[in-house]
């Protein structure tokens, strides 16, 4: 037994890369499938789903059990939808014409840091892209973290012995763990994927190992004069307040335009939203020395209400609170991320003013990340697709629910959104199965392909003159 936490970490890692070998050499698409497989059973058998959710929320304190039995049956069904045909062994592409046949090579030893607020589904959808592509992975997970994580690859391990797969491909960094095991962890995988704290992400960005870490989320959504308001409540309270907003694609924010506010706020009302009108009776108590209230964070309706001590303030069967300011920047808190029940509103004179708030949102907390709006104006998106600086714009859906992927709408289903070079991320897209394979490309010699100088330049010579 090693005692050293560097060593211990060190020792794991290579027992990973001796398995990964081993996979990859007797490898096969069938093979790789079927331990995706594995995997993914072992987070969505009922029981276990359930124990599991019930797990999180007991040692987190963050979210609630049904609505991550929930997350944890549809992101995994999700994902395995997506990766069902994708071809991640041998030869994956051959184009005569160019001479290049590329052939699917898994990456190594993954090392994924995994957040508290969803410590089953997270890890789960990492182990099996891993998987998918041939890899190992070493699992890094939050304190609160641990007891689901050890409890999800004891399930992984009950499958894996079914079938004779090697324990020693998914592993994780034992005990509480410890900024010193989770930065060895980034400096010797091959490849980091970090969801989470911007801590960790900043660390991965700096470890010298190739990173995939995600960017902040501080959603913010318009709802403009042509929406169906009352369609665009129902959605916003609900993606709201799935698992009590634990999601980084919760909205934080609605802009909301001057012509239909009043009419948008008694629509929020019958979905549960109540209007707070001063402010400060929200945020005198939802920060605490700066910090936000625990008591507050991801809790149920009735909690966090009590917590903010507005229980005889707002109607019986209050869902989550809707705080109107005008405030952005670092000085006004309502205007980043909340981790809670609790909706910033902005009114907007009109859309043009909307796009402007929504703009100066994204540049405080957020950028990159992604926007939503409610509209029947179909050239609306483009206006903030070219405005705002984001990677997604998520048209008259529930945000929560569209932006890591959807059965009603192409995103790949993902748990971690790049938010590009807006967000400090080295990729725009979700996180998914190709982003953890790479390729060997064999190059054979074809027909010379030279362009006349005159192919090239004709049309400019016509312009300046040569």
């Amino acid at each position: 037994m090693v005692n050293d936490p560097i060593q211990e970490v060190e020792a794991i890692v290579a027992r990973a890369r001796v398995a990964q070998t081993a996979f990859e050499k007797q490898g096969s698409q069938k093979a790789y499938d079927r331990a995706a497989q594995a995997v993914a059973w072992a987070i969505m058998e009922p029981g276990r789903n359930r124990h599991l959710a019930e797990l999180a929320v007991e040692t987190t304190g963050l979210g609630n059990v049904p609505d991550k039995i929930t997350k944890n049956h549809r992101k995994t069904l999700g994902l395995m939808r997506d990766i069902k045909d994708a071809q991640t062994y041998g030869v994956i592409k051959d184009d005569p014409a160019k001479g290049i046949t590329e052939i699917a090579r898994p990456i190594g030893v993954i090392g994924a840091v995994v957040p508290s607020t969803n410590p089953g589904a997270t890890p789960a959808n990492n182990i099996i892209n891993a998987l998918k592509c041939g890899n190992a992975i070493v699992v890094s997970p939050s304190p609160k973290g641990v007891p689901t994580c050890e409890a999800l690859i004891g399930y992984i391990y009950a499958e894996f012995d079914k079938l004779g797969i090697d324990r020693d491909l998914v592993q994780m960094i034992p005990g509480r763990g410890s900024k010193e095991k989770t930065q060895r962890l980034l400096e010797i995988a091959d490849l980091i994927v970090v969801t989470g704290s911007q801590n960790n992400v900043k660390r991965a960005y700096t470890s010298g190992t190739p990173a995939l870490a995600v960017g902040a989320g501080n959603v913010t959504a318009i709802v403009d004069e042509t929406a169906d308001l009352t369609a665009a409540a129902e959605k916003i309270k609900a993606s709201k307040t799935f698992d009590n907003a634990t999601s980084c694609s919760s909205e934080n924010a609605v802009v909301v335009v001057d012509a239909i506010y009043d009419a948008f706020v008694a629509e929020m009302a019958k979905t549960g939203g109540a209007l707070i009108t001063d402010e400060t009776k929200v945020t005198s108590k939802l920060w605490v020395k700066g910090h936000l209230n625990p008591k507050a964070i991801a809790q149920d309706a009735d909690k966090m209400i009590a917590a903010l001590d507005l229980t005889d303030e707002v109607p019986e069967g209050t869902a989550y609170l809707a705080v109107e300011t005008k405030g952005i920047g670092a000085e006004h808190p309502l205007s980043g991320e909340k981790l809670s029940r609790v909706l910033t509103v902005y009114r907007a004179r009109d859309f043009d003013e909307a796009v402007e708030i929504t703009h100066r949102i994204q540049l405080h907390q957020g950028a990159g990340h992604s926007v939503g709006i409610h509209t029947s104006d179909h050239d609306r998106p483009m206006v903030l697709a070219q405005a705002i600086p984001t990677s997604r714009i998520i048209v008259n859906q529930a945000h929560t629910f569209a932006t890591g992927g959807s059965f009603t709408n192409g995103m790949p289903f993902s748990l971690s959104m790049g938010c590009g070079s807006w967000g400090g991320n080295s990729i725009d897209t979700n996180l998914h199965w190709r982003h953890f394979m790479q390729s060997t490309k064999i190059v054979r010699e074809i027909p010379s392909n030279e362009p006349t100088l005159e192919e090239i330049f004709g049309e400019y010579w016509e312009v300046t003159g040569r």
